[in-house]
């Protein structure tokens, strides 16, 4: 008697880009939902198994009689729905409301159409999975997951099947995918012979993945002949029709399964810097949407302004483009037309709801009226106090101009280069303390007798730039960061000259598959130039402009008055193939921790010198070479994901350089024109975070949020208004705890508000929003994410809800 079960999981991988574009994989999507229509049709006990609603909502309105035959089909069991997401994105680079969108929409879908929900999580292809992974699949209704990347080659793990524990101590059970997630062949059976000596200890069922991928196609009938025929082997474990739900259903009460904390790591590590623009366009309409969203359901309940109906599209339109092939760089070119298009109409969405919001806010404060005056509403778009460089392009400003905050308390202000280059227009900078997730009104005055300017610059000459905490200096034949003094803790920053430009031979393929080291260096960038650019009373700028090859990096270094943090703004303009630019940091520690911030929450790390996927910001902690005193940087940015540390080197990728689509073991042809990912200008910013102590008493959380989502500014007039000048709509007590998405229900008029804890505390925390007339306590566990209802009727209790807003059972 046969003791062991193959579960056979009819499916059939489709990629809906990646050597083609959306338009081939929307018409492969109908064929292969055709095929497995058909082979229903032909065996009545065959199964199938599918995810992503986008791919079920093409079909939906390109061919409504099929829609309602795989309708048909899910409710009789026999097509069953996994995944529960839009689509199988990248699972590194995507934040964490990203991934929470995911199941939003995807799991509402199913609900919707077919009346389903996924109960197993399914990113079969996604090149990794960071670590928050099964908070989130739980909390979307998900207690299961599927995966085949990295391969055993890649990560070692105790098992095929685990559980796979995230660090607030959610659990889902996880089964790696043996060798593949299709099937090529007609006959299963050398596939069947190789996985039996996969049956071990406890573990005497597994499953097999069959049927035709990548391009569609699904199970064939010579694959569905194979297995009736292996059935009757009395040599092969037992051969079933079944689906990863059934599979774990029979898993969830075996003893002894391993436990896995950790991330599953490394497939493809060229992946997190391949094609900056996609990963930029990715990270700003994620910010933008998220802002608007905050804005848009606070104006609805304050002025009321209507909710945009068009957030889901814009979020759709994100989620698609984090298909694993299109936010990993990996696609071919054309692909990435279509992705600036989808991302360009989220923007726009986003843009549009976020002015419409805060221009109806601003409409109704009370402003006074004096032709000498220009409002500036400054919005703050997170939940605690911010203090951050605001710019904007306004005219009118004279040599008697001053700036005042509504109790007419003189502000320092400086202009710097417009975006204009006209007479009589202007960039006004200035540094707005702005109350949590409020605004506040800065009044212009061309003059204004009772007050004057204030302000004065730091120190500065052509190399150097000092404040009360730092003195920074530079280089002049490098142009790298010679020094970096922390006057406060007498400490030497960097161990060696740092922001350091360095070139990497890397001529792997997009993917860079099988190497985890880019540490090859063919040269540096060298200075052109460095000068003081910028000199005023908010910040001073050393600009620094640097070659290598027919390639200019130029980097602005921004020091402030009564700032810890250096802001750094880069421009390069790359000219080079096969080669990888990278930033160096040299922390001058011992004995340091490594943490990277992953969707909605951290890793710790080795310094060990492999490329790593991170979200907006990287930690190097230690002690002083002197054992004084903890000492550390964070290294934050607006726009990349990809960083190594190797020993004290921090270094962030800012680009490569591969062939599009180029997939090893072809090699290119000599005699071939290829066209080579990231050539011309790109920009995008970076900032240095040294801090004494830990990177959570520093804040870098929240530094790190304000750099990548900017307060939002509007030029307003006088009129009669019901709003004070400054105000505030949604604050918490807890430092720990961070308001990451306020929205509008899915369902009704209710609000729902998402937060999560950063430093790995317990923490009991009160939750404000004064002028909505709503206050509540609640408790974080460790690294939770927690989401709360929030109804219209102020008679009816706030309660918890799950990530598809659904009640906690």
């Amino acid at each position: 008697m046969k003791t062991e079960t193959f579960h056979m999981i009819g499916n059939a991988h489709l990629d809906p880009v990646w050597l083609w574009q959306w338009q081939e994989g929307f018409q492969e999507t109908k064929a292969t939902f055709r095929s497995v229509l058909d082979r229903m049709n032909e065996y009545d006990d065959f199964i199938f198994t599918s995810s992503s609603a986008a791919m079920y909502e093409w079909v939906e309105e390109n061919n409504p009689e099929m829609f309602e035959e795989i309708r048909q089909r899910i409710k009789e069991g026999r097509w069953r729905i996994v995944g529960g997401w839009w689509i199988q994105p990248d699972c590194n680079i995507p934040g964490g409301e990203s991934f929470v969108r995911q199941g939003l929409y995807g799991q509402r879908y199913f609900q919707e159409k077919f009346g389903v929900t996924a109960k197993v999580g399914y990113n079969v292809d996604s090149f990794g999975h960071h670590g928050m992974l099964p908070q989130i699949l739980k909390k979307s209704g998900m207690d299961a997951y599927v995966f085949m990347r990295p391969m055993p080659n890649e990560k070692g793990l105790p098992g095929r099947l685990f559980w796979w524990e995230s660090d607030d101590g959610s659990r889902v059970l996880a089964f790696r995918i043996m060798y593949e997630y299709l099937s090529w062949g007609k006959e299963l059976e050398r596939y069947v012979q190789r996985c039996k000596s996969e049956f071990k200890g406890s573990v005497d069922e597994l499953m097999l993945f069959y049927g035709v991928g990548n391009h569609g196609g699904g199970p064939t009938k010579e694959n569905i002949e194979s297995i009736y025929k292996l059935k009757q082997d009395p040599n092969i474990a037992d051969l079933v029709f079944s689906t990863p739900e059934t599979y774990f259903e029979k898993m969830k009460d075996k003893e002894n399964l391993p436990v896995v904390h950790d991330d599953l790591q490394h497939h493809a590590s060229g992946c997190y810097a391949a094609h900056s623009s996609v990963k930029q366009w990715n990270r700003q309409a994620e910010n933008r949407l998220i802002a608007a969203e905050k804005y848009s359901a606070l104006a609805s309940w304050v002025t009321g302004q209507p909710y945009p109906a068009d957030f889901n599209r814009a979020w759709k339109d994100v989620l698609f483009n984090q298909f694993h092939d299109i936010l990993a760089g990996t696609s071919i070119e054309p692909a990435y037309e279509d992705a600036r298009n989808l991302y360009g109409e989220a923007l726009t969405i986003a843009d549009r709801a976020l002015n419409h919001a805060v221009q109806s806010i601003s409409w109704n404060i009370d402003i006074e009226q004096d032709e000498r005056m220009k409002p500036i509403v400054v919005f703050n778009p997170h939940a605690w106090e911010s203090r951050v460089n605001v710019e904007v392009e306004i005219g009118g400003i004279k040599d008697t101009s001053v700036l005042v905050d509504e109790n007419r308390q003189a502000i320092p202000f400086q202009t710097v280069q417009s975006q204009a280059t006209a007479n009589g227009r202007f960039r006004l900078s200035f540094m707005a303390e702005l109350p949590p997730m409020g605004y506040r009104v800065y009044k212009l005055y061309s003059e204004l007798n009772s007050v004057k300017r204030v302000g004065q610059p730091i120190k500065a000459t052509q190399l150097t730039m000092e404040n009360d905490r730092f003195r920074i200096e530079f280089n002049a034949e490098t142009g790298w960061i010679n020094s970096l003094y922390d006057k406060h803790a007498e400490h030497e920053v960097f161990s060696n000259q740092a922001a350091k430009p360095i070139v990497i031979n890397d001529k792997t393929d997009t993917w860079s598959h099988e190497v985890l080291h880019f540490n090859e260096v063919v040269g540096t960038f060298k200075a052109k130039k460095v000068y003081l650019a910028e000199h005023g009373p908010v910040k001073s700028v050393i600009r620094v402009v640097s070659e290598y090859g027919k390639s200019t990096l130029v980097q602005d270094f921004m020091m402030y008055p009564g700032s810890d943090q250096i802001d750094v703004k880069v421009s390069v303009d790359w000219r080079e193939t096969f080669k990888m630019l990278k930033l160096l940091f040299p922390v001058n520690a011992i004995f340091t921790k490594q943490t990277y911030e992953i969707p909605y929450g951290t890793i710790e790390r080795e310094h060990n010198g492999e490329e790593e996927p991170g979200q907006s910001w990287v930690d190097v902690t230690g002690l002083m070479p002197n054992h004084k005193v903890v000492y550390g940087v964070s290294l934050m940015n607006d726009a990349k994901y990809s960083y190594s540390i190797h020993n004290k080197e921090l270094a962030l990728t800012v680009l490569r350089s591969p062939i599009y689509a180029h997939h090893d073991p072809l090699v290119p042809d000599e005699d071939c024109d290829y066209t080579f990912i990231d050539q011309g200008i790109q920009r995008f910013h970076y900032s240095l975070l040294p801090h004494e102590g830990s990177w959570e008493e520093a804040g870098t959380t929240k530094r790190a949020a304000e750099l990548n989502c900017m307060p939002i500014s509007i030029i307003e007039t006088y009129h009669k208004g019901p709003l004070p000048q400054i105000d505030s709509y949604v604050k918490v007590d807890a430092e720990n705890i961070i308001v990451s998405a306020l929205k509008k229900a899915e369902d009704n008029d209710d609000l729902i508000i998402r937060l999560y804890e950063t430093n790995r505390i317990e923490t009991e925390v009160e939750i404000h929003l004064p002028k909505l007339g709503r206050s509540f306590r609640t408790r974080f566990k460790s690294c939770e994410i927690k989401t709360f209802r929030i109804p219209k009727d102020s008679n009816v209790d706030v309660k918890e809800t799950n990530l598809i807003e659904w009640d906690e059972e």
